[in-house]
């Protein structure tokens, strides 16, 4: 058996660390040297496992506390909280030990070559630049732009970090069982709150939750679990997926989150137009569109009735003789106040948190990168769909195939929701997103190098 040895550079982080940590136990309490070996632990484990790393991060996505750090004020309909979360230090450690790993082992790429790297560090350009004009015009708050700039970053992380680690389809497959297990504890968890009376939202938000965030990363995991029910033939897997997409359905509806259930209904019209060939999935998917309306609970109907037959106060917008209700007149309000000011900076906008609030993807874009960044945003949509359909395309496997195809049911039905919540920035559905992206990024690659039958000239 041939002895594992260790070498010089491992030696010498192995050491610096054992130094570190007995020093600092003489000189802290037993908490904070409790807590710091935790730090430490976890920074062993992204050294030296970045798929460990990876798992860590998946069950840190829905299921870490949120600490409010600071809070923000801006034109239209309120603030907004600037807050970290354990994914966030996550982050942090594990891209520090990535870096120093690079640094250590120089034959490391840092990035991977996608192509998604040129849109992604367009729009990463764009937003860095507004901000800064942002901050010289008086729009920003130097420190608040900052934090924000390196959140919105933080997302393309996680992609980063998938396609420069992931290495064989087996880890795909662990790596989205363990993302759908912790939808489950999700879905069971927002279900429990149903006897409360109280919309739904994740675990450790606070007192006030978050509905529409909860309810957008339900629809995201529907539309995986969709694709992959399309094209998994094995039984036990398809009993599961419809188990936990039962569990899912109901968390969504206790969400009461309107923009949740337009994304779910647009992923419904995705499906029918990509199975139009397919009579029996067609089938169910009439029976599912008919039973809703008459299965769906009291409260989620007169949810979805109020937004236009429900109580008026005075100066709800009216479309026609119907007016709308006051929550959506007061996000169309939001939206105006950020047009209305867009027109004097329409190339790059007013910097991120140029405005605190507007609630929908798109006007909050525009308002704060203008047309420059919602021209780069749009340059990273297609190409994430056009890389998506071409992966999907490409598989023979039929978990990978339905991997590929339910992010591209995903991605429709996030544009949808994106129409009523900044869904691109909120971190609890853009870190699934992006996880999900580079798994699918990676799939052509895998394929090739798991089929031995692939020529080196035919994988390229």
């Amino acid at each position: 058996m041939q002895q594992a040895t260790i070498s010089p550079q491992d030696s010498l982080v192995i050491a610096v660390l054992a130094a570190v940590i007995a020093v600092g136990l003489t000189l802290t309490t037993p908490t904070v040297g409790i807590q710091a070996i935790m730090g430490l632990l976890i920074v062993l484990t992204a050294f030296t496992s970045v798929s460990a790393a990876l798992y860590l991060l998946i069950a840190s996505m829905l299921l870490s506390p949120e600490v409010a750090i600071g809070r923000i004020e801006g034109r239209g309909v309120g603030g907004r909280e600037l807050s970290f979360r354990m994914d966030d230090i996550l982050l942090v450690i594990i891209g520090f030990s990535w870096l120093v790993k690079n640094i250590v082992y120089r034959e490391l790429a840092l990035f991977r070559e996608t192509p998604l790297n040129r849109p992604i560090a367009v729009y990463m350009v764009i937003c860095v630049v507004s901000t800064l004009v942002g901050v010289l015009n008086g729009h920003v708050r130097p420190m608040t732009g900052f934090f924000f700039v390196l959140k919105y970053f933080e997302y393309f992380f996680v992609f980063f970090m998938v396609v420069n680690h992931v290495r064989s389809q087996q880890q795909v497959v662990g790596l989205v069982v363990a993302l759908l297990t912790v939808g489950l504890i999700v879905s069971l968890y927002a279900i429990s709150q149903i006897p409360s009376g109280q919309r739904a939202s994740a675990p450790f938000e606070g007192e006030i939750g978050e509905p529409n965030t909860l309810g957008g990363y339900l629809v995201f995991l529907l539309a995986i679990m969709t694709g992959l029910l399309l094209h998994v033939q094995f039984g036990p897997i398809r009993v599961a997926l419809l188990v936990l997409g039962g569990f899912a359905v109901l968390a969504l509806m206790a969400t009461l989150s309107r923009s949740s259930y337009l994304a779910g209904v647009v992923l419904l019209m995705a499906v029918g137009l990509t199975q139009w060939r397919r009579p029996r999935v067609l089938t169910v998917l009439l029976v599912i569109i008919a039973l809703v309306p008459l299965l769906a609970p009291a409260n989620v109907k007169q949810r979805v009735n109020e937004t236009f037959f429900g109580r008026q106060y005075g100066g709800e917008i009216k479309v026609g003789n119907v007016g709308l209700d006051l929550s959506t007149t007061e996000r169309l309000k939001s939206w105006a106040y950020v047009l209305k000011d867009w027109v004097h900076d329409p190339i790059l906008g007013r910097g991120i948190t140029g405005y605190a609030w507007a609630d929908a993807q798109y006007v909050k874009i525009i308002g704060e990168t203008g047309l420059a960044g919602l021209g780069a945003f749009g340059f990273i949509i297609y190409r994430l769909w056009r890389c998506a359909r071409e992966s999907f395309l490409s598989q023979t496997d039929s978990f990978a195939k339905g991997l590929a195809h339910g992010f591209l049911l995903a991605l429709v039905a996030m544009l949808a929701h994106g129409i009523g919540a900044n869904t691109f920035i909120i971190i609890r559905i853009m870190e699934p997103f992006w996880l999900c992206a580079g798994l699918v990024m990676l799939l052509p690659t895998l394929s090739t190098q798991a089929d031995p039958s692939v020529k080196p000239q035919e994988a390229v």
